[in-house]
């Protein structure tokens, strides 16, 4: 004999029960059958509500009701021919009217007692299991009904009633020796006293009955028939890349449904385990797909973790003192208060010291803990030898379940370095002896978090997701978004890299969404996007609170680069071009870098110096290794050095400086190029990496252009000043030709005094054949002493530009 259990999606409506009447009659042809059935989907929640409305007086009741009446009205309507409906349908609502009275009778006195509640809830089952039993006689003439009130016997504990196996098994046992049917239908989580008096098997005990008769009859096994395809390695409605799981050892299911594998009742694998009943969960909208199957076997195989779950709503509950220490009982005594106000304890810590003890309980019984907790130590609590407990509400527990993790090291260590590196905070840890378990206490708010990124770790072929966040869409960030596009698919094929761009910006509209923004529609949903906004920016993103997120600033903007801070210390990463931060004042630098540090959140900004060159990661790695930079002498601004190039008789220092803005050489504002300012920065940035500390304002600045020219407050009147002093441009390129050397605006560092200038390059120096765009760095060090360690190439342009960020962003998804 085989059990089924069908759950409330299964048998939401018509349309649904017929799937599953299509299942039974598929099954009856080979074996005899239980079929256990919930309450339509949403029922037992609205006789809950009728309940309480009709015990406050307020007539609404009767609302719902009608609902309920209406709802297995039009199931019974649709499942049975018009020629035998009358009597089923008079019998549906004599139901009803029962339910009626005893709500009426609540309503009356005012009261619900949890008595009367087992016997309300009980008619979700009943009206479901009668309207099915009939339908499937339609086309399953031997086929019958069973009462399950008849059969399974508790105790009067009203709720949650505890089964008197002894008098139920032997029930269970007379009464399907003499039947005779190929499909028995019961109704689940209804039972009742050996008075007869309704009781129930507490939410989700449909499964338990099941169960219950599955044991009762050692049936062959017992199906749980559901709304997904078995259990998942994590909920799939939070974690989207969950996989199911094939199969899975008893002990593993009950630590997954305990903590919150919604498809199974915890309870359920009780019974069956002691008989070595196999269960199989399986989809009824999908019943061709594998399900779960399980068994008292372990499986091998190469991940020892087998899910990741959680419990929402959780309270921890801290007692503490120096009166603990030492002193036989303290547990006993937290544990039986909290026994005899009924509240149970999901989760224990204890320090080795005794001095301390945290349980974590559910929010809805934190204040009636507390009370207890504090009457019972109130002795100790007023000789301050105990604190009063302290309650913190608004948690989450995470758990790492797998039968075989205790024969793998280093399991806590990855899972609590993963949470750490996205800034989650563990509020409390706990592993059982079985070591099948491994339990963290989190805030609520970073549970999609916490489990996804632990789900990436253990489950997804470490593939890391990468989500990014992008201010600045100009003509770099509009490359980057286009290299993202193209290397998408090989990124994740290749480097086991998930890039997702979450939100992009610009100065005047702002996008996200949560799931990916499509790239090849980034343009149009910007521009349809809400008012662009720094701080709303950073709410959304504090607010999406999402695993490896990177803030991506690609503008020039001081105001932006004075958040970074405030991503740092969410751990979220930072990738900039922007140089201002990083050439702002001294202590604002290092603070950054210590936030990162701090944090653990790489703040990478290779492009503030040469673009996509590896200038600053070569001096990183100089300086790791233990060499020391004692001078730097370098051409770092493309722009400078693709108008100087460029410069000539026949092409006015006015065109060309045009012509390198149109090229995107130059920054919008050109002047921040042209005055030094941004090759200052550069050097800056250098010196600081190099290990030196110094200010923007220590650098010797001998600009080239007229003091006229710089006194310009827009491009329009920037530019008409080039042509102004067209001759002071032409002679200093004639200078330059006299002396048979070239123009570069030159960078130089050495014995801590720095300075920027225009520079006569004569035909001997590395400098002298630079050209294009191209930037070149010489690196005098400890170990470069007579021949500099050199760095030449393309030191402007989007392009360039772009992949430098990008490969800042490639380096954080390979940390």
């Amino acid at each position: 004999m085989k059990i089924l259990k069908f759950g409330g999606t299964s048998v939401a409506n018509a349309q649904n029960i017929k799937l599953v009447l299509d299942i039974v009659n598929t099954k009856a042809k080979n074996d005899k059958l239980v079929v256990v059935v919930s309450a339509l989907s949403k029922v037992t929640d609205l006789l809950h509500q009728a309940a309480i409305k009709a015990a406050n007086n307020d007539e609404s009741y009767k609302e719902i009701v009608a609902e309920i009446e209406k709802k297995h009205l039009e199931a019974l309507k649709a499942l049975i021919p018009v020629s035998e409906q009358s009597g089923l349908l008079s019998h549906v609502k004599r139901i009803i009217n029962h339910l009626e009275t005893l709500l009426e009778g609540c309503f009356l006195l005012g009261e619900l007692s949890n008595r009367t509640t087992d016997t309300i809830l009980s008619f979700g089952e009943l009206l479901s299991s009668y309207i099915i039993a009939e339908a499937l006689k339609q086309n399953l003439k031997n086929s019958s009904y069973k009462d399950s009130r008849e059969l399974i016997k508790t105790n009067a504990n009203y709720g949650k009633a505890t089964v008197n196996f002894e008098v139920t098994n032997q029930l269970i046992v007379n009464y399907f020796a003499s039947n005779e049917s190929q499909v028995v239908v019961m109704p689940g989580f209804i039972a009742s006293t050996l008075d007869g008096i309704n009781t129930t098997l507490g939410r989700g005990g449909s499964d338990y009955t099941a169960a219950i008769i599955a044991a009762a009859l050692n049936a062959v096994d017992l199906e749980i028939w559901t709304d997904v395809n078995g259990m998942f390695t994590a909920n799939p409605k939070i974690v989207k890349q969950a996989q199911p799981i094939a199969t899975i050892s008893y002990q593993e299911a009950m630590e997954l449904s305990h903590f919150g594998a919604k498809v199974l009742y915890p309870p359920t694998i009780q019974p069956v385990l002691r008989k070595n009943i196999p269960i199989l969960i399986k989809n009824t909208f999908e019943p061709e797909a594998e399900g779960t199957y399980i068994s008292n076997k372990v499986t091998s195989q190469n991940n020892p973790v087998k899910g990741i779950s959680h419990i929402d709503n959780i309270t921890l509950i801290t007692l503490e003192g120096p009166g603990m220490i030492g002193v036989a009982g303290s547990s006993k005594r937290l544990f039986e208060v909290l026994s005899q106000v009924n509240i149970n304890v999901i989760f224990i810590t204890q320090a080795s010291s005794e001095h301390s003890i945290c349980i974590g309980i559910l929010n809805s019984d934190a204040q009636n803990a507390e009370q207890a907790i504090n009457k019972a130590f109130e002795v100790e609590i007023a000789q301050n030898k105990i604190d009063a407990c302290i309650v913190e509400k608004n948690l989450c527990i995470i758990a790492l379940v797998g039968e075989n993790m205790k024969n793998h090291q280093g399991l806590s260590g990855r899972m609590f370095s993963t949470l750490g590196k996205n800034n989650v905070n563990i509020r409390a840890i706990a592993q059982g002896a079985s070591e099948r378990n491994i339990s963290a206490v989190i805030n609520e708010r970073d549970v999609k978090k916490a489990l996804n990124t632990l789900h990436e770790t253990f489950f997804e072929e470490n593939t890391k997701q990468l989500n990014l966040f992008v201010m600045g869409v100009g003509n770099v960030g509009e490359k980057f978004i286009e290299q993202i596009h193209q290397q998408k698919k090989y990124l994740k094929e290749n480097l086991k890299i998930n890039l997702r761009v979450i939100a992009l910006s610009n100065s005047r509209k702002m996008y996200f969404d949560e799931e990916g923004i499509p790239l090849k529609d980034w343009k149009s949903l910007v521009e349809n996007g809400e008012k662009s906004d720094s701080e709303t920016f950073i709410s959304k993103v504090k607010a999406l609170n999402l695993r490896n997120s990177i803030f991506v600033d690609i503008t020039a903007n001081e105001n932006v680069s004075k958040t970074y801070d405030q991503y740092l210390k969410q751990s979220i990463a930072v990738v900039t071009c922007n140089k201002i931060a990083c050439s702002s004042a001294y202590d604002n630098y290092k603070n950054l870098k210590n936030l990162s540090r701090q944090f653990k959140a790489p703040f990478l900004f290779e492009t503030n110096v040469g673009a996509g060159l590896p200038i600053i990661d070569t001096v990183k790695h100089l300086i790791a290794s233990g060499d020391k930079v004692n001078k730097i002498q370098a051409v770092l601004s493309g722009s400078l050095n693709f108008i100087f190039n460029n410069f000539s008789d026949s092409y006015s220092f006015h065109d060309v400086v045009k012509e390198a803005g149109v090229q995107g050489f130059t920054e919008p504002d050109p002047k921040i190029d042209l005055s030094g300012v941004d090759v200052a920065r550069k050097i800056l940035i250098l010196i600081r990496e190099s290990g030196y500390q110094m200010e923007i304002e220590d650098i010797k600045n001998n600009s080239f252009l007229p003091s006229e020219c710089m006194s310009t407050t827009n491009n329009d009147d920037f530019f008409k000043s080039l042509i102004t002093y067209k001759s002071h441009f032409e002679n200093l390129l004639a200078e330059a030709k006299s002396k048979e050397s070239r123009l570069k605006f030159v960078a130089t560092f050495e014995n801590g005094k720095a300075s920027v200038g225009l520079e006569l390059i004569p035909k001997d120096s590395p400098f002298y054949n630079l050209e294009g765009k191209d930037n070149i760095v010489q690196f005098y060090t400890d170990r470069y002493i007579d021949q500099p360690l050199l760095i030449k190439g393309a030191g402007a342009g989007a392009a360039v530009t772009a992949s430098g960020i990008f490969a800042d962003v490639i380096r954080i998804g390979n940390i």
